[in-house]
């Protein structure tokens, strides 16, 4: 299963032609997203922290989801991750097992968060958080669904990136939201602006105008992973929202792409791109370096993990400006940890 890659005008601030003709369709589809949202969700007798994006596509919720559990933990709490499993073929409910498990099975960020935190998927949610409490959960992290009625939210937390922010602000298929930025705003308690750029700092801006927290944070690379790749010559491959976040993640951090492959999130990898990547790394004598949630989904297959086997993994960890922390910490507190 292979997502569809995003259009270059989404993500552009002044508006073409393509979004201008899409507009009024995207205001009605932006409308009856609003309109769902606004239904009320059901209580499931824990508190549900939901962690979203106001628009399609990748902007740090993996590694969002992760710290915010994390931190429940140290408070202690015993939290669970509820995911839909995108990119998987199992509805469960079922908890994820890193060791059973494929990507194919329950999608790669369900394997990233089962290695830090009990995990389940499950296309009904309710099923999923009653699954997860019998486990014995006492608070629930959604992985996505602020847009979804599904489940009555304590606290909502929408991730941005700031490299693109909500781009040409207009919603699908016009634009990359998925309803009006306002009305989704007023309905989170927080908003988090991941990286540096003036695309962010409009989104939070708007934020501040709604009354929303704004938190700040960035992504660490791992420290061993830094020293490995520093001063070297890359080819970086990765099928995530962004890519080309993850190759300026690594120029900043020394790292040296020599060349970049790109391919859209959730990407599962051919045979024929296998060798492609693997041929272009030894006749440019290049290192193969890529992200996290492309090793989870390589690691399925038996060809994927001849790719995985000669390319290094660049892994990282939300880190939160010390003030945002702070708000952070405040806002869990108020869930009664």
């Amino acid at each position: 299963m292979t997502a569809m890659e995003a259009p270059d005008f989404w993500w552009r601030r002044e508006r073409s032609t393509m979004a201008k003709l899409l507009s009024p369709l995207g205001a009605l589809i932006g409308a009856a997203t609003l309109a769902r949202m606004r239904r009320p969700g059901t209580e499931v007798g824990l508190p549900v922290i939901c962690v979203g994006n106001p628009t399609v596509g990748g902007a740090g919720k993996t590694p969002t989801v992760i710290e915010i559990a994390r931190r429940l933990t140290m408070r202690g709490l015993k939290p669970a991750v509820l995911s839909r499993g995108y990119g998987g073929r199992l509805k469960g409910p079922i908890r994820v097992d890193p060791l059973l498990h494929s990507a194919d099975d329950v999608g790669d960020e369900p394997l990233l968060h089962a290695r830090a935190v009990p995990t389940f998927v499950a296309r009904d949610r309710q099923a999923g958080a009653q699954a997860a409490a019998q486990a014995g959960a006492d608070v629930l992290i959604m992985d996505d669904g602020f847009q979804s009625p599904g489940l009555a939210k304590a606290l909502s937390i929408l991730v941005v990136d700031a490299g693109v922010g909500v781009g040409n602000g207009l919603c699908l298929p016009a634009g990359p939201l998925r309803a009006p930025l306002a009305p989704q705003l007023e309905q989170a308690q927080a908003l988090l602006v991941i990286g540096e750029g003036a695309p962010g700092e409009r989104v939070a801006r708007d934020g501040y105008a709604a009354g929303t927290v704004v938190l700040r944070g960035r992504l660490a690379p791992e420290a061993q992973a830094v020293a490995r790749l520093f001063g070297k010559r890359v080819l970086a491959y990765a099928g995530i929202g962004r890519p080309a976040k993850f190759f300026e993640t690594l120029r900043a951090l020394g790292v040296l792409p020599a060349m970049t492959r790109a391919f859209p999130d959730h990407h599962v990898y051919t045979a024929a791109e296998v060798e492609e990547l693997r041929a272009l790394a030894e006749e440019n004598d290049l290192l193969l370096v890529t992200t996290e949630k492309d090793a989870m989904r390589l690691a399925g297959s038996e060809i994927g993990q001849h790719l995985l086997d000669v390319s290094d993994v660049l892994p990282v960890r939300m880190a939160l400006e010390p003030q945002s922390a702070k708000a952070l910490e405040r806002m869990l507190a108020g869930l009664g940890g």
